[in-house]
């Protein structure tokens, strides 16, 4: 495994599993707090219906990028975070990023985590070149931490206990369990949704929190799809989700089945992008939704 410098992929695992559990505790005290209506107010920085933010979102960054500041001062790495984009526009790296780029979402799922759900979830990734290599997904409420080295994955309790997950199913399109947004559903989606006829669809909020539920064999397959001119998730949405799927033999790719590009302007990973339990068969699933999308007209395709 090529990593920056001297950094040895091990100690760096570990520091990556320090840095999560922290900002469990962070999250869980915060999640608490706020089902507490006379707390509430006090924990909502942001009351925007499209785009909130909370005092865990912004403690959890500031941890976490704190963390990596402390522990590696000499390392000539990026570092893309949800929040300082938000409130710092110079941290922006869309026209030139770095090598190696730590991309950081500290609370996914942030509508979720508002509304009391467990659906909730910290993404962190180490993107090499565009692409992301080593991730952390964390779940606070269901005790997870999911930790690829970029090579295989495995799924984590806070008392120390490891599991090795390796996901390969083979399903038709239409026997699949779908996991869809609860937040950032439109017709266009559910149209689609109705044409496939899942087997069954489950809906929850966090990206990360998606792909875990594929990870477990809860469901086969998600579906992101943004309007055109419309917001859409971004890099800091899919990096940390993406290493952790691949690694365990899945896949995330756009509609036309190809790699998710990061750091394009505005970091925006709009259009059609499908997640799935399986690389071998993944494209296969992409060509037949494709067709169905054409079939019904339901979306502009540039193809």
């Amino acid at each position: 495994m090529k990593i920056p410098f001297d950094l040895d992929i091990h100690n760096l695992i570990d520091d990556l599993r320090d840095f999560s559990w922290e900002a469990s505790e962070i999250m869980l005290y915060y999640a608490e707090q706020i089902r507490n209506k006379d707390e509430k107010t006090n924990i909502l920085k942001s009351k925007s219906n499209e785009d909130p933010v909370t005092l865990a979102d912004l403690k959890v960054n500031e941890l976490i990028l704190q963390r990596i500041n402390e522990k590696y001062p000499n390392y000539e790495w990026g570092v893309l975070s949800e929040e300082n984009v938000k409130f710092n526009s110079k941290n922006n790296f869309s026209k030139s990023c770095p090598e190696w780029l730590w991309v950081l979402d500290p609370l996914d799922g942030t509508k979720d985590f508002i509304q009391g759900t467990e659906h909730y979830a910290m993404h962190l990734a180490l993107n090499y070149k565009n692409k992301p290599l080593i991730g952390v997904v964390l779940i606070p409420e269901k005790d997870e931490l999911w930790i690829t080295d970029g090579e295989k994955l495995w799924l984590e309790k806070s008392n120390g206990s490891q599991k090795i997950i390796n996901i390969s199913k083979n399903k038709e399109l239409h026997q699949m369990r779908l996991v869809s947004s609860k937040n950032h559903r439109n017709k266009i989606l559910e149209s689609l949704i109705e044409k496939i006829d899942f087997k069954k669809v489950i809906t929850m909020g966090s990206i990360g929190c998606k792909i875990a539920s594929i990870l477990r064999g809860e469901s086969d397959i998600y579906i992101s799809l943004s309007l055109p001119g419309r917001s859409c998730p971004k890099d800091w949405d899919f990096a940390a989700p993406e290493s952790i799927l691949k690694a365990a033999g899945g896949s995330i790719t756009t509609l036309d089945n190809e790699d998710l590009i990061y750091c394009k302007e505005k970091f925006e990973q709009g259009g059609i992008i499908i997640a799935s339990n399986n690389s071998e068969t993944h494209g296969d699933k992409c060509i037949q939704i494709k067709e169905i999308i054409k079939k019904y007209d339901l979306y502009p395709l540039s193809s």
